[in-house]
């Protein structure tokens, strides 16, 4: 038996299994439910991290063509003793960050930019797609696509200070 939680005014419900699970595999939760298992009731991700050549170039990146919030930028040290700096950016009003990691050796100097094999890997959704897509032309932002419409909302892709892809996102299109 799996149990959800209240999960930001979901109420709690119980998982059971059911005669057609299989190998004692239960159904899968409903959408808007939130197993609380083993992680409590306030779960969420912190960061994620994105390698980058240099800090520096990639905090201005960030901060001044995408608005982002440096939120911390402090000396720490790698787990074999050397430093490092712990630099974590988000978008304005948003709870995950991307921690900034320079890359470390030649194994990751080899993924910056291609972390994601080619693909978008990001997805910046904003509620003002033109004004965010013109100040990120400002700021000669690339964008590989043009503007198209989708059922999720209005997207291009655009590269990051390394070459991510990223989508840029609107509202919804409802």
């Amino acid at each position: 038996m799996l149990i959800a939680s209240e999960s930001v005014g979901v109420p709690t419900e119980r998982v059971e299994e059911s005669e057609s699970s299989v190998d004692g595999v239960p159904p899968p939760v409903p959408p808007g439910r939130v197993l609380e298992a083993a992680y409590g009731r306030f779960v969420h991700i912190e960061n994620a991290a994105l390698i980058v050549r240099d800090y520096d170039d990639a905090v201005r990146f960030f901060v001044d063509a995408l608005g982002f919030e440096l939120v911390e930028d402090s000396p720490a040290t790698t787990n074999d003793g050397r430093p490092k700096r712990w630099v974590v950016v988000r978008p304005p009003h948003a709870q995950t960050g991307l921690l900034l990691a320079q890359a470390d050796g030649e194994h990751q100097s080899h993924m910056v930019g291609d972390q994601y094999a080619g693909r978008v890997g990001l997805f910046l959704r904003v509620d003002d797609f033109e004004k965010v897509r013109e100040r990120m032309l400002d700021h000669d932002v690339v964008f590989v696509s043009e503007p198209r419409v989708e059922e999720y909302g209005e997207v291009a892709v655009f590269l990051d200070v390394e070459g991510n892809r990223w989508d840029l996102l609107g509202p919804p299109s409802r």
